[in-house]
């Protein structure tokens, strides 16, 4: 044991000639030979399973690794499996610089290293050449075969990665490509047994060596990055001329998910994915003091503010802010509800099913006694779990409830479809049905193309039944999923990252997570080209709509829920300002609206009141000191747009930077009852340390 360590360090210490790839698949089947052939059991012990958990994790590099390994062998264990192990290893650590596909011949051999440090390696050349042929099948063969080896591949605890993130990395390429080989090689020789999962044997080999050195160095991507959240990832708005585009039209966005998710990730201490912030929920996820809607009136107010913008004085800011009215718990219409819960073995974690759990506890305590609850679960398949039931009996929900466990795939589409059919049942009284889906996104059984589901979820709406989702946990969040099943089934979308923001979301405002007030909402804003030279609408990206659409009925839009806010801004460029970007075109010239008295733009709402389907017209001009009187909630949204900005890497913020975030909302922050711009503010100050 320690002459062949002994070797092995000092292999290791030598520099290493170039690699062959013909040396490299010889040791590596002369390993994994001499493995299969001293064990009984594959895992190179016959009485026990290799104490592969418990490997100290010191980071002390491979080779004392390996040594702490083998302590934990006694006499028999270690005879049996020391020749085996050494030559695995070094075929990996050697041949780590090796391209998997690569079609380039070798500069040098290097077996005769090989021999030196464990004795001749070399085979017949018939059979050596019989190895070739199996180890270099057709790409398309090669490349099936791989398929079900990299799956495993990513369960391996030290990587704890998705493998189409690391599986490109050298050094897992060439464990791939052995595993490949060995299969292969016992299939040839007549075995009816497959060899052992990849991944316990990764983990051995590689366990201490990913611990102990610097990921970046060794080509693999750092731990937050290497996960399988999935975000559409749309470009940031484009600076507009007016000339060119004097109209800019949207469909609002109540969403928040975007801020719990960018929280999560900050406080876990790592900035998050730009794809993943949604400036304008990250600005729609807290309270503004905008005036409520009268008692007969439309069902929510508009104001709008130009001020100065805090990170360019040579433009300015156009705020437009809608405020919905608040409806009272004893004025709740009964509604029914079909909690929708993933169950599949993707949500075991603590913060996603155990979390969900606990939000929708609390959810109950809020629900009035004529309203009713029914529980569809899904994982391999769907089934009712709680057929409808009124809230009054709440101890007969949270049984259902806490009785929940998860495992197996994911069968969204069956699940869908189930609490569909269910929600449609309930509302034969005629009150009002939603399906609430709480999910991390992994649909992997049925539908799970976003486009097919948009298709879907676009035919189930009609019937007046929404959909809202709740999303949960990290590292297999398909954000993009649950923004397109929220978008098109006239439902919002919140992400549940702690017990406190189900708090918020489930109880707190209840009444706009449940109940809608304006059906597809739409705001179009139509700029004076001989005032306003530049524009560029701020988030909003995944909700641009055509500038026909806007008049277009057919079209689907966001919806306002019952106290719900929406705040848009727009950074506009005075004609004339430094700051214009785009110079001015030879051939155009705009001429002055006639007595327009300073009218930057024209500001246009249509909504329709929930079930009907003609919209209705709004209209405001807006002049260049248009004040609502909204002082440092302005200030705060401002503050607020300017740190999604910089996490989005945004290149119009000049040398505006998080201290300026900070000190803007701290002079902004006011009443804060609840702590939520305080918390805001922390969160900036973390993500400067984080950056």
């Amino acid at each position: 044991m320690s002459d062949d360590l002994d070797k092995l360090a000092a292999l290791l210490r030598d520099d290493i000639p170039p690699p062959s790839k013909t040396a490299k698949m010889a040791a590596i089947s002369a390993g994994m030979d001499a493995f299969e052939k001293n064990s009984e059991n594959f895992q190179g012990s016959a009485d026990a399973a290799r104490p592969i958990h418990n490997r100290p994790k010191t980071g002390r590099g491979i080779l004392e690794g390996f040594k702490d390994m083998f302590k934990q062998l006694t006499g028999r264990q270690i005879m049996l499996g020391t020749a085996s192990f050494a030559t695995i290893a070094l075929a990996v650590v050697i041949t780590q610089n090796i391209e998997f596909n690569s079609t380039t011949a070798p500069d040098v051999d290097f077996l005769g290293g090989a021999d030196t440090a464990f004795g001749n390696l070399s085979e017949s050349k018939t059979d050596l050449q019989q190895r070739q042929e199996i180890a270099q099948p057709g790409e398309q063969d090669i490349n099936q075969r791989r398929a079900p080896i990299t799956e495993e591949l990513a369960q391996a605890a030290p990587l704890n990665a998705d493998i189409s993130a690391i599986a490109p990395q050298p050094l897992v390429r060439e464990m791939v490509e052995a595993e490949v080989n060995s299969r292969e090689e016992a299939t040839n020789s007549g075995l009816n047994q497959r060899p052992p999962p990849v991944a316990p044997r990764l983990n051995a080999v590689l366990g201490d060596f990913v611990v102990a050195t610097d990921l970046e160095s060794r080509g693999f991507a750092a731990a937050p990055e290497a996960t399988r959240d999935q975000f559409a990832g749309e470009p940031v708005s484009p600076l507009k001329t007016t000339l060119d585009e004097p109209v800019s039209t949207f469909s609002i966005d109540v969403d928040t998910a975007s801020y719990s998710f960018v929280r999560n990730s900050i406080l876990n201490g790592y900035l998050p994915n730009p794809d993943a912030v949604r400036t304008e929920e990250m600005i729609n996820y807290f309270n503004y003091d905008y005036p409520l809607p009268a008692a007969g009136e439309a069902p929510f107010t508009s104001s709008v503010t130009v001020t100065e913008t805090p990170w360019n004085p040579d433009t300015q800011l156009l705020h437009i802010g809608i405020q919905g009215y608040e409806l009272a718990a004893s004025e709740r219409p009964p509604v029914n509800l079909v909690f929708l819960i993933d169950t599949s073995g993707s949500m075991s974690d603590p913060n996603k099913l155990p979390l969900l759990i606990q939000s929708f506890r609390l959810m109950l305590s809020e629900l009035n006694d004529q309203d009713s609850v029914a529980i569809v679960t899904y994982a391999g398949s769907a089934g009712m779990v709680l057929e409808p039931t009124p809230a009054s009996e709440r101890s007969k929900i949270l049984r259902s409830l806490t009785q929940l466990h998860s495992g197996g795939s994911t069968a969204g589409q069956a699940g869908l479809q189930q609490a569909y059919a269910l929600a449609q049942e309930m509302a034969d009284n005629g009150d009002t049905s939603r399906v609430i889906l709480a999910t991390d996104g992994d649909f992997n059984v049925g539908i799970s193309d976003p486009k097919q589901l948009k298709t879907f979820i676009e035919e189930k709406r009609d019937t007046g039944i929404y959909l809202s989702i709740l999303g949960f946990g990290q590292g297999n969040y398909n954000d993009a999923l649950m923004q397109t099943l929220a978008q098109n089934g006239n439902g919002t979308a919140a992400y549940i990252d702690t017990l406190a923001e189900a708090q918020k979301v489930l109880v707190d405002q209840i009444g706009g997570a449940l109940f809608t007030i304006a059906q597809d909402v739409k705001i179009q804003v139509e700029f004076n080209p001989s005032e306003v030279a530049e524009y560029r609408l701020i988030g909003y990206e995944t909700r641009a709509l055509a500038r026909e659409d806007f008049n277009n009925d057919a079209v689907d839009a966001g919806d306002i829920g019952a106290g719900h806010s929406v705040t848009a801004l727009y950074e506009i460029t005075p004609v004339g300002s430094s700051a214009i970007s785009n110079d001015p075109l030879r051939y155009g010239d705009a001429e002055p609206l006639p007595e327009s008295n300073g009218e930057l733009a024209f500001l246009k709402l249509r909504y329709k009141n929930p079930g009907e389907s003609t919209s209705i017209l709004l209209t405001t001009p807006v002049f260049a000191d248009a004040d609502a009187g909204l002082g440092s909630e302005v200030d705060f949204a401002a503050a607020v747009a300017g740190f999604g900005q910089l996490l989005r890497g945004d290149t119009r913020l000049g040398d505006w930077s998080f201290d300026d975030v900070v000190a803007l909302a701290n002079a902004a922050k006011g009443d804060d009852t609840f702590g939520y711009r305080a918390e805001f503010i922390r969160l900036v100050r973390l993500a400067e340390t984080a950056q």
